[in-house]
């Protein structure tokens, strides 16, 4: 691991006031998370873990007891549901969709990360809205199967 992108990316995440931040590229993954006001521990940082490449894709969360599949952020940032507020949405509620289908965007950085399905099925809930902040891990889409 290089030790000086490490702490850029702990400067950059502090300067950006973030509260928890992941980076994954190639075979390179950290976190860094730091405390929030009600909190008072100190910052906790992930070891690099050798992995396959990936996309910028939410992970989907196991199945919740409704049946329902969870797309959650995988960043820190900004929620868009379209590439462009003139252009249509990715998904809407009632959309089929399959792995690989653009679902929104989440803005981390100044880098517009493109999040797409893992799965198939249909979107039955949308649970933010446009251009609002999103936390790590923060559910996006319902989606059933």
């Amino acid at each position: 691991m290089d030790f000086e992108k490490l702490k850029e990316f702990i400067s950059i995440a502090k300067d950006a006031g973030a509260s928890a931040l992941e980076y994954e590229s190639g075979k390179e993954k950290f976190a860094v998370e730091f405390p929030t006001a009600s909190s008072h521990v100190a910052p906790v940082m992930a070891a690099p873990v050798a992995h396959a490449p990936v996309a910028a894709a939410a992970a989907p969360k196991a199945k919740a007891a409704s049946g329902l599949i969870e797309v959650t952020s995988p960043f820190v940032g900004t929620f868009y549901a379209s590439p462009s507020p003139d252009s249509p949405i990715y998904a809407k509620v009632g959309d089929r969709v399959s792995p690989g289908k653009v679902l929104c965007i989440v803005e981390a950085m100044k880098i517009m990360n493109e999040i797409e399905s893992e799965v198939s099925g249909e979107i039955v809930e949308l649970c933010v809205e446009n251009e609002t902040y999103v936390e790590f891990g923060q559910v996006l889409f319902r989606i059933k199967p």
